[in-house]
């Protein structure tokens, strides 16, 4: 079972599941599925959830078997399991489409796209991204890569870079780099607007969590080149390390973003 502290999710969803478990609610007793302790028992079927999402027993897309089924299987009340798929859905790996079911979340979906990326037009703009790869390259990992990726001095890395439009204004370069074992192959193919959801489906691997660090910076000349802009144009430098479901880091990405005419919106909870 993992262990998921509420430090590496999403801020919603861990204030959520705290205030439900210092209610008390659904205490797991004896005989109950997986029990640790006094956990709640809905956190213990979250848990168990979660394990099947980071073991790709369920794909990106895919409905889960209802509330019902999952209760019988897990031999819990259909309450607990709604409970855990709640606490889910506000940590945005599932989808809850109405009249139809819970799914796995799909990062190409809207909802998904805009859970990582927060720049958003300033007019009343849609904000939609899209992506152009500029160069890919497998090498060995730097010093930065290893500490923030947590390699060992002789792993690889893929280093992408690309330049980004929000309703196709050009305003964002960055260079992403991912281990190389994780990623076998990935510097052949042709990459998708949607990173994320190439991890999810060709590799088994969904983003769970973000942490991001924003840093005012002037724009470098490969930056400036990239973004035909001039060099020290006042720029936003997005440093951000991509969580798994299993808690590893999976991807660094370095973005330096134009913001002339979007912003970063942080919703606070």
């Amino acid at each position: 079972m993992l262990d998921t502290t509420f430090d590496a999710l999403p801020a919603g969803g861990a204030r959520r599941r705290h205030a439900m478990e210092r209610s008390g609610e659904g205490q797991a007793g004896a005989g109950r599925p997986g029990g640790v302790g006094f956990r709640p028992l809905y956190r213990q079927v979250y848990d168990m959830l979660l394990k099947r999402l980071a073991d790709a027993v369920w794909q990106p897309g895919q409905m889960l078997p209802s509330e019902g089924q999952l209760a019988a299987e897990l031999g819990v009340s259909q309450g607990t399991v709604r409970k855990a798929l709640d606490a889910l859905t506000a940590d945005s790996l599932l989808v809850r489409r109405q009249g139809r079911g819970t799914f796995v979340a799909d990062h190409d979906d809207k909802q998904s796209v805009f859970r990582f990326l927060k720049l958003r037009p300033d007019d009343d703009g849609v904000g939609m991204p899209t992506s152009r790869v500029t160069g890919i390259v497998e090498a060995a990992a730097s010093a930065d890569e290893r500490g923030r990726l947590d390699l060992v001095r002789t792993a690889r890395v893929v280093r992408i870079a690309r330049v980004r439009a929000v309703d196709a204004r050009l305003c964002v370069a960055e260079t992403i780099s991912v281990p190389a074992n994780l990623f076998p192959g990935i510097a052949t193919l042709e990459l998708p607007n949607t990173l994320y959801s190439l991890y999810a489906t060709r590799y088994g691997i969904t983003i769970a969590t973000a942490n991001e660090r924003l840093k005012a910076v002037a724009l470098g000349a490969r930056e400036a080149d990239l973004l035909q802009a001039p060099a020290g144009t006042p720029a936003l430098e997005i440093d951000r390390i991509a969580i798994d479901l299993e808690e590893r880091p999976v991807e660094w990405r370095l973005s330096t973003c134009l913001t002339q005419e979007v912003h970063y919106l942080s919703v606070l909870r």
